[in-house]
């Protein structure tokens, strides 16, 4: 029997979750991602993987690694070993500071906070601003773990459109306006503004003094995002929003492109007031990063040529991005649109109207090719005519031929649509994004 206002308890059901009624609410929002979702198949060596952004490591000078960690051990075991200060490594903090000036960034190691990878960071961030309800604003597409970091704060996302400068300004300020008349609460705008996950765009250097400007006059923080920053194919390096703003951006940043992801040491540098209060997070998630993985850092960064690592990266993910480029030209059917990346890992491929790029994907699976449906990099469902393209981690043999594959799975499913109709039908109405203009 049950009182009003109670669910009937479901028996017999082996996918009834026994402990669905204590969770904390904003357990609903903790869901898997269409990236993880996709590492099962896309680990089997007969996939030709364009899903995941792993890095690729091949690069890295293991042997000499390895003496030094061995030396690490030998000669300071009893310190790497040991519990360490939320605050991270100083040593290791002074040499970020070091890493973030090539882009014009002033820090200083006392407003540096050392996490286990930026996503920590990005938690960190989010834990200490919102409140249930508040709003948080991202590019549209914006990155599949902030979107999953947010849910599980029950922030609501809504997204910024770009082009191919990457976030519109004008739109920016048409979103902040419209929280405001409706009387909503904008917390901060999350941006990724170099090489973008996973648009693949980047933000124009006379863009971001605007897009500044803008939140400042809302009085709405800038978490900017920038993992990438250092992988301009290139070589150049853009100005980081940081640089442009100390007081008002908050700025994230990774070894896990540019060194190991594995080590996971990520971090966050922020204004004084709100270091303390990442510190005492970061206390409370994890006591602190460990000590072991920071000093395997600082000993790289202080024994190797990291700069010259990082141009041999460049020179790695520019062959594979064109790798990628040069097949979606020659194969792909008409009607398909995509960006064109000047750095890090991902291209983002629009799909002629009415095809699905998240129904179609087993049928790429079948045919050993996976990508990330566009769906995944949304919180408000759109996305259906988009994927993401990865080219940082298959050599580019591989990425061309997995091209051919996608190429082919795409081509049946026009030849389906053109034959018998959309075989889905959807209940959103408009545009299918905010999306890079890619036509």
């Amino acid at each position: 029997m049950t009182t009003p206002g109670q669910q009937p308890e479901r028996t017999g059901s082996r996918s009834l979750d026994p402990h669905l009624r204590r969770y904390a609410a904003r357990a609903g929002g903790m869901t898997a991602s269409e990236v993880r979702a996709l590492f099962a198949v896309a680990s089997r060596p007969e996939v030709v993987s364009l899903a995941g952004g792993m890095p690729n490591l091949a690069a890295l000078p293991l042997e000499s690694l390895s003496e030094q960690v061995g030396r690490i051990i030998a000669e300071e075991g009893l310190t790497a070993l040991q519990y360490g200060s939320a605050h991270g490594v100083p040593l290791l903090r002074e040499q970020i500071c070091e890493v973030m000036a090539l882009e014009g960034i002033s820090g200083h190691p006392d407003d540096l906070v050392v996490t286990v990878g930026s996503q920590m960071a990005l938690d960190l961030v989010t834990r200490i601003f919102c409140d249930p309800g508040d709003i948080v604003l991202a590019e549209g597409p914006s990155y599949v773990g902030a979107l999953g970091t947010f849910a599980s704060y029950q922030a609501e996302v809504r997204h910024v459109v770009m082009d191919a400068d990457g976030l519109v300004p004008e739109a920016l300020r048409a979103a902040l306006d419209a929280a405001k008349q409706a009387g909503r609460r904008v917390k901060f705008l999350y941006t990724i503004p170099n090489f973008n996950n996973p648009a693949g765009v980047t933000m124009a250097v006379a863009r971001r003094a605007e897009v500044l400007d803008i939140c400042a006059a809302h009085d709405v923080l800038v978490v900017e995002d920038n993992p990438y920053g250092l992988l301009g194919f290139d070589g150049q390096v853009y100005p980081a929003l940081r640089s442009m703003d100390r007081d008002n951006v908050i700025y994230l940043g990774s070894f896990s492109k540019t060194f190991a992801s594995g080590l996971r040491v990520g971090w966050a540098l922020a204004p004084h007031a709100v270091r303390e209060k990442l510190v005492l997070a970061a206390e409370s998630a994890a006591l602190c990063a460990p000590t072991l993985n920071q000093m395997v850092v600082s000993r790289y960064l202080a024994t190797h040529d990291w700069k010259g690592q990082i141009k041999s990266f460049q020179t790695m993910y520019r062959e594979r991005r064109d790798a990628l480029i040069s097949g979606l030209e020659q194969h792909m059917p008409a009607g398909c649109s995509w960006t064109n990346p000047d750095g890090g890992f991902f291209v983002w491929m629009t799909v002629p109207e009415g095809v699905d790029t998240k129904a179609m994907q087993p049928r790429a699976v079948t045919a050993r090719v996976a990508y990330v449906p566009g769906t995944g990099f949304y919180a408000d469902g759109f996305g259906s005519r988009q994927m993401r393209l990865s080219f940082c981690y298959p050599p580019p043999e591989r990425i061309s031929e997995g091209v051919r594959r996608l190429a082919g799975v795409l081509a049946q499913e026009i030849d389906l649509l053109n034959t018998f109709g959309p075989t889905t039908s959807r209940s959103l109405t408009g545009p299918q994004t905010p999306s890079p203009d890619t036509a």
